[in-house]
């Protein structure tokens, strides 16, 4: 096997990283003339993650700036030239032909398309459109892995990261995931949540691009160490009240959590204060975290530490810190702890199972054709299926999310580009499959309607997008505009998608088109 070298990475990671049948496509629009006709795809998802006996009621978008970074530097050189033209086909004749590499080479740019998204750190739903491309049908065609690649996972991150945030009442939360990501999809990963809801990540290079703090405490070994050498835990804890003594966070569970880690700490934070410093607070990383925290929180107010944090990690995810609050909530008061301020004082260290989402590892986000343009006007195309669910919303099309009269999200409306949607009373939301299942809005019922895809490719220039801290502004204030229904942790409210009269008017033309006529 050949051995990769960064520079080989780089290309590999570049417009390479798409399928073989991408560029085979391509090719082939190439010879019939068709690489240059303006076409719409549409990038959506199916349906939300489900983690198995939970499941999410809203993803969160990302991933967004991390596309057009990578636009920004697709291209076909010469060492992705050079590795096309030497594919075969089974008979051992060139597989790209020259006249296609050269337009490839001296023609391709990923800035001949316009992009339109819906923003980073936006509440998203099933068969809304995410990111619309139109351009060149076999430019956009290329760039279809690569989107699906970045984006997918990024709103997989972001989604776990929003629902924990939101199990753990808003409370601190820290990306621990680094060490068990998927190679460089770290980097994303983290990203991605500190975007849905992650307030820090002890991903050191992550937090250098994305302009955070990095943040973590010590491990077990350093403890060991100590331990080896005969000097003990608190030995080891004072070395390192010594060196980060208004950042001491000390890990309590190496020997004995109770026994021995507790009071050492407290030993240690006793020594801090008197010399002026505040100590930040405990880890604990294995046991029963709830039952331990509220001990531990005994211990360390009977000691007059009240308030430093006890930092909770090891295997958790959004229905495990549920169940951790539960819990102190039905325990705490039997120990004399006020179950309110231990929860307000409760930090959540989550690695595994948010970096890797846990429980459903890949979103079923998809890449579709939805029109082409003859003649300044688009066609809609469509695409059929036995599952009714799976039947393509086609033609060129906008979405909107419509509030109510209390200011909630009721409904994402899909329509097609030319709508008034603004001005239409009463507003009709149709179901996407149920030909009986509609709902009208007259005005009253309605707050107001929101454009949901901004541009952000547009004949060349880039829009790009606001800084995390906007995002997560974004995010907090969709959340917020979110029954509390669809919020839940298991069996979410379905939040409505719907189409409007005119889209599904065509969608069921369409349909009935390409049904063969019966037998008579």
């Amino acid at each position: 096997m050949k051995k990769m070298n960064l520079k080989e990475l780089k290309i590999a990671s570049g417009i390479l990283l798409t399928d073989q049948y991408q560029l085979t496509m391509a090719q082939l629009y190439y010879r019939l003339g068709l690489h240059e006709t303006a076409a719409q795809f549409d990038h959506f998802f199916r349906s939300y993650p489900d983690y198995g006996i939970h499941n999410a009621g809203f993803c969160v978008n990302a991933g967004l700036d991390s596309l057009l970074d990578w636009l920004d530097t697709a291209h076909f050189g010469e060492e992705e030239i050079g590795f096309l033209k030497n594919q075969k086909t089974s008979r051992g004749k060139r597989l790209f032909k020259d006249d296609f590499l050269d337009w490839l080479k001296n023609d391709f740019s990923t800035m001949d398309i316009n992009l339109y998204a819906i923003p980073e750190g936006r509440v998203i739903h099933p068969n809304v459109p995410i990111h619309v491309i139109e351009g060149p049908l076999a430019i956009g065609q290329i760039i279809e892995t690569g989107l699906l690649n970045i984006i997918n996972y990024q709103i997989l991150v972001a989604t776990k990261a929003a629902r924990i945030k939101q199990s753990s009442r808003g409370r601190l939360l820290l990306e621990f995931g680094l060490r068990r990501a998927q190679g460089l999809g770290a980097i994303q990963g983290a990203r991605a949540a500190l975007i849905g809801g992650s307030d820090f990540s002890s991903n050191v290079g992550a937090s250098y691009l994305f302009g955070f703090p990095p943040k973590g405490t010590h491990a077990h070994s350093m403890v060991q160490v100590f331990m080896g050498l005969g000097e003990g835990e608190l030995a080891a804890f004072q070395a390192y009240a010594d060196l980060y003594p208004d950042d001491c966070l000390l890990l309590v569970d190496t020997i004995d959590t109770l026994e021995s880690g507790v009071p050492n700490a407290i030993r240690v934070f006793e020594k801090l204060k008197r010399e002026g410093h505040k100590p930040v607070g405990i880890r604990l990383d294995s046991g029963d975290l709830a039952h331990l925290s509220v001990k531990a929180a005994k211990m360390l107010n009977d000691a007059g530490f009240p308030d430093v944090s006890i930092i909770l990690s090891n295997d958790l995810d959004e229905l495990i810190i549920w169940q951790i609050i539960t819990q102190i909530q039905d325990e705490a008061q039997r120990y004399g702890v006020d179950p309110d301020s231990l929860i307000k004082r409760l930090v959540y260290g989550v690695g595994t199972k948010l970096i890797t989402s846990a429980g459903d590892a890949a979103l079923d986000g998809v890449y579709k054709l939805v029109a082409v343009q003859q003649e300044d006007k688009w066609i809609p195309t469509l695409k059929i299926s036995e599952n009714v669910d799976k039947i393509l919303n086609p033609g060129n099309k906008r979405a909107w999310r419509v509030y109510d009269h209390r200011g909630k999200a009721t409904a994402d409306l899909v329509c097609l580009h030319n709508e008034d949607i603004e001005t239409l009373s009463p507003l009709e939301l149709r179901h996407p499959t149920m030909a009986r299942k509609r709902r009208c809005l007259q005005r009253s019922q309605i707050d107001h309607v929101e454009s949901l895809l901004t541009p952000i490719i547009k004949d060349g220039l880039v829009n790009r997008q606001p800084d995390i801290q906007e995002m997560r502004r974004k995010r907090d204030a969709d959340i917020e505009a979110l029954d509390p229904g669809v919020l839940r942790l298991m069996n979410p409210h379905i939040y409505h998608v719907s189409l409007s009269r005119k889209l599904w008017d065509l969608k069921q033309s369409m349909v009935r088109q390409t049904q063969p006529e019966e037998d008579h």
